[in-house]
């Protein structure tokens, strides 16, 4: 099961941030605009988060973890190679949108499964390896289409050959159903990982507090828009700032997680720290300081993709973890979609608004991270997970 996982994890992942690496420019060599690019993007993150919800109930409801998972999967993956067939970038725009959505339908069911055996390995090493293995496919997808670039290839001929990878992911994901077919049967007997019966405060300041860290992160897409338009970096480069972060990624999903298991709370409040210092560097800086930048927001990334679902996997009600992970991810969608049309709009006017509204609302993240831990366990210390 585990090497099944591996190569969907790491097929899926090289197909659509390969596909991610490249959006952005490709997009604008169609003829979009700054806040186009950045909107889609937004958009697309609101509906890859909020339509969570939909498909977790709808798991939880009917018990077709695999099904969801597949549906998912297909959407997902084949809307990436698809971009090499779009002739203008209204059409290129509702690909990526196709994406996200097939991304939302097969991630509760995915997380859900996983929640089953944070029991025994801890919330935060559970996630953080599952991380790991997503963002080392997400490092090579970008480092592949840098390389067919530095070429002399099309961004059409780079979407294409993410084919290959997609067929993987799709082929590793039958398989694994085949052999594992019953995903509760990774908790162990009398062993519970949801600690709550229904929504508690906990969970919605959580989720509240990930909105607002949300806001400010931003889409790879809005970010190689501009070291693109600006000349900061070449085309085949682009790419490569995505996978040297995305490769920062892995190595902060792993250490956070570990830390996150014995040290609890500190650890989110200071990663989310690091990674609210990232848009100074990527917009005002050049080659190198873009580059720390976006290895700063790679950080952020780690948050997202590993500390985020430690919390809610502590605050989840038993019965219900799919629809709770998609109702989670619903909120920091809105948070995204949010920030993503206000910094879309607000770059045409200045780049320092951008800048101050991003690290603004993250900054405004931590406080609200200590009120949830706080209103989670009142009687206990506030910082230990």
């Amino acid at each position: 099961m585990k090497k099944r996982r591996l190569l969907a994890s790491a097929s899926s992942d090289i197909t659509y941030e390969g596909g991610a690496s490249i959006n952005g420019p490709f997009m604008a060599s169609l003829g979009a605009s700054a806040a186009a690019i950045s909107i889609i993007a937004g958009f697309g993150e609101f509906l890859g988060y909020s339509l969570r919800s939909v498909s977790g109930w709808i798991a939880d409801k009917t018990g077709r973890y695999w099904p969801v998972t597949f549906v998912g999967y297909v959407v997902n993956l084949f809307a990436v190679p698809a971009m090499a067939l779009t002739g203008n970038w209204k059409a290129a725009g509702a690909l990526i949108l196709a994406e996200r959505i097939g991304r939302a339908i097969r991630k509760p069911t995915v997380e859900a499964m996983l929640s089953y055996s944070t029991g025994k390995l801890g919330t935060g090493w559970v996630y953080a390896l599952n991380t790991a293995l997503d963002e080392t496919g997400a490092t090579v997808g970008p480092l592949l289409i840098a390389l067919a670039l530095y070429e002399r290839a099309t961004f059409r001929t780079g979407y294409a050959l993410l084919t290959i990878s997609a067929v993987l992911a799709v082929l590793a994901v039958i398989v694994a159903r085949l052999i594992f077919p019953v995903p509760s049967r990774l908790e162990e007997p009398g062993e519970r990982t949801a600690s709550s019966k229904g929504f508690g405060p906990a969970f919605w300041t959580y989720m509240v507090a990930a909105a607002f860290f949300g806001a400010g992160l931003m889409s790879f897409e809005f970010v190689s828009y501009h070291l693109s338009s600006r000349g900061t970096v070449t085309a085949h480069w682009i790419p490569l700032f995505l996978a040297l972060s995305t490769a920062l990624g892995v190595v902060a999903s792993v250490v956070l997680g570990r830390m996150y298991d014995r040290y609890g709370l500190p650890v989110v409040l200071a990663a989310v720290f690091v990674a609210a210092l990232f848009s100074p560097f990527v917009f005002l800086g050049g080659f190198a300081l873009a580059l720390f930048g976006l290895l700063l927001w790679g950080v952020g990334y780690a948050v997202q993709d590993t500390l985020l679902k430690a919390i809610v996997a502590s605050v989840l009600p038993e019965s219900k973890r799919n629809f709770a992970f998609g109702l989670f991810y619903t909120g920091y969608g809105g948070g995204w979609l949010i920030g993503s049309v206000t910094t879309g709009l607000l770059y045409k006017h200045s780049v320092v608004a951008v800048i101050a509204f991003s690290v603004a609302v993250q900054m405004t993240s931590i406080p609200m991270f200590i009120m949830a831990r706080r209103k989670a366990r009142p009687s206990a210390a506030p910082w230990r997970p």
